[in-house]
């Protein structure tokens, strides 16, 4: 087997094992040593032929690490083989997606010579990724191998089958993505009410059937079987040992329930997620003296009112805001950035952000909220956790234990950027940087990007002179390999996505470079117009000042 292992940030290594037998093998090896304490890891994301490893590797070289897991390889007994389930999962399939036409002129196929080829076909699943439920399926008719779409769709249905690549999938709720659409199922691809929420695990065996209409009504859509689920999943506490501290009156745009998210979930197909400025929240927590990790409001676009139920003290950080109390006695304005009283029956008004994005409301005693997956954060890609707030809803805070005494102020926050203004973000280049050509290399950190109206939690998608491959690279598909939070993904019509709080968990188009950890705050609130420079920076430097440099240092491994 032949490795190789590439950078992927700050605080990640990609390997590289070519094949997706060999992916398997490096994932089952590394697994072990996770087990048996010889390795130090925050997770391990299988794909198509890499594993990505996430954890403390700033100083780790590489090559080093390349030697580790060939070592490691070869220690590993032949008998500790992943063995697969014999378990046969059938899939009804309406084929009459918006890219069946497409795939039958790709392919050189008639329409009904690719839907009998895509059911003849007996699909293992080889990993999972991009969302919860998403199962990347192999072993299929090799004539039906077929690229992504230049340009990914915004939102794709759930329950859509695709193809991309030499793979099929089905996505299990609405979002993104670039796949080729080619069929619908009903099938509950993600269920959290199910032992095992996810219907398709690694090693199981699938097959689709055609059929002219779905015949089930039982069966829920994907996103309502998440949304009941999530229900159910509620912090078992009765909700009337908890105090209701607001009324939303004004939700705004996504203003949502955020706490430091759910990491380690990887193997479910479920990314950390989690408040977008980690920063802003840990301040506003200390301002009303929270533990670090209590969930709070993380407000975006738009005004937002809510009535106080009882007296309660709050903070905002992040994005600045007018706020102003409104009540029996008056009218009040409310500091920014330090720890306010509201009285019951007043009104919280705040006022659309003036720079940012992304506004942290912290009340004393914590937001409480149902849990998922032991977190109360809202994965909008995902589908997991409290939907956005709404007009009517009723926010509480939790009892009042493990609390410690306000604080005064923490200094002013950071000065964050209007429409117009110029950000600049350090990056890590790679994994796949040798995809994309010296011009664009040059051109990723000399240009300006604009941000666009498109943005949100999931990613951050740039306009600018398009990024152009290398010529040994043009019309090649990438297999999915894993991504990492501040990765810049370029899909072929090479305006970069830079994806965020809520990305996918995997991605097939290439990554030229990671923004480093410390500078992820600061791409939370990035408003539509903002600009941004990338710099080049050295991958052991997480945070302090961007100072670019033209030749990444590496240090000796310490494995």
């Amino acid at each position: 087997m032949t490795l190789e292992v590439r950078r992927a940030g700050d605080g990640a290594l990609l390997v590289d094992a070519g094949s997706l037998d060999g992916a398997l093998a490096v994932l089952g090896a590394l697994s072990d040593a996770v087990r048996l304490g010889q390795l130090s890891v925050t997770e391990l994301i299988p794909a198509a032929r890499t594993v990505l490893v996430r954890g403390d590797f700033e100083q780790t070289d590489p090559g080093a690490f390349r030697e580790y897991v060939a070592a490691l390889l070869a220690e590993r007994s032949a008998g500790s083989a992943q063995q697969v389930s014999p378990e046969v999962t059938t899939i009804d399939v309406v084929y009459t997606g918006q890219d069946l036409a497409a795939v039958a002129e790709l392919t050189g196929l008639s329409i009904d010579d690719v839907v009998e080829l895509h059911t003849a076909s007996r699909f293992t699943v080889a990993f999972t990724g991009f969302a919860p439920g998403f199962a990347y399926l192999s072993g299929g008719d090799q004539r039906l191998t077929v690229p992504r779409r230049s340009t990914p769709r915004p939102r794709i249905p759930a329950g859509s089958v695709g193809l991309a690549g030499e793979f099929s999938g089905v996505y299990p709720r609405q979002s993104p993505g670039g796949w080729q659409l080619i069929g619908h199922t009903e099938h509950p691809m993600w269920d959290l009410s199910r032992e095992q929420p996810a219907a398709l695990v690694p090693g199981a065996e699938v097959r689709f059937r055609a059929v002219r209409e779905q015949l089930s009504t039982a069966a829920a859509p994907a996103s309502e079987a998440v949304a009941e689920a999530a229900a159910q999943q509620a912090d078992p506490q009765p909700l009337a040992a908890n105090q209701p501290a607001l009324t939303v009156l004004n939700p705004g745009l996504q203003s949502l329930v955020q706490d430091e998210g759910r990491p380690g979930q990887g193997h479910l197909g479920v990314s950390a997620s989690g408040a977008a400025d980690r920063g802003a929240l840990a301040r506003a927590n200390r301002l009303v003296g929270n533990p670090a990790g209590a969930a709070a409001l993380e407000l975006r676009f738009g005004d937002f009112s809510a009535r106080a139920e009882t007296t309660l003290v709050a903070a905002l950080t992040g994005a600045p805001r007018q706020a102003t109390a409104r009540g029996p006695l008056g009218t009040r304005e409310l500091p920014f950035g330090a720890p306010f009283r509201l009285t019951e029956g007043e009104t919280l008004e705040l006022a659309a952000a003036e720079r940012g994005v992304v506004t942290t409301l912290a009340l004393r005693g914590g937001v409480v909220a149902p849990e998922v997956l032991g977190s109360v954060s809202r994965d909008t890609l995902a589908g997991l956790g409290p939907e956005a707030l709404a007009a009517g809803d009723v926010v509480r805070v939790g009892v009042s234990r493990g609390l410690q005494a306000v604080r005064e102020s923490l200094g002013d926050d950071p000065r964050l950027p209007a429409a117009g203004d110029l950000v600049t973000l350090g990056i890590v280049l790679g994994p796949r940087d040798d995809w994309f050509s010296r011009d664009s290399l040059e051109r990723l950190t000399t240009q300006e990007w604009l941000v666009t109206p498109r943005s949100d939690r999931v990613g951050v998608r740039l306009e600018g002179d398009p990024l152009e491959r290398s010529p040994q690279h043009e019309g090649l598909e990438l297999a999915s390999e894993g991504l990492v939070t501040g990765a810049i993904q370029v899909p072929p019509d090479g305006q970069p996505v830079l994806f965020h709080a809520d990305r996918p968990l995997t991605g097939g188009y290439p990554v030229i470079a990671v923004v480093r950890a410390g500078d992820l705050d600061s791409v939370a609130q990035l408003p539509p117009g903002a600009r941004v420079r990338f710099a080049l920076v050295d991958p052991a430097e997480t945070s302090g000042p961007v100072r670019p440099t033209q030749t990444l240092s590496t240090k000796e491994s310490s494995q």
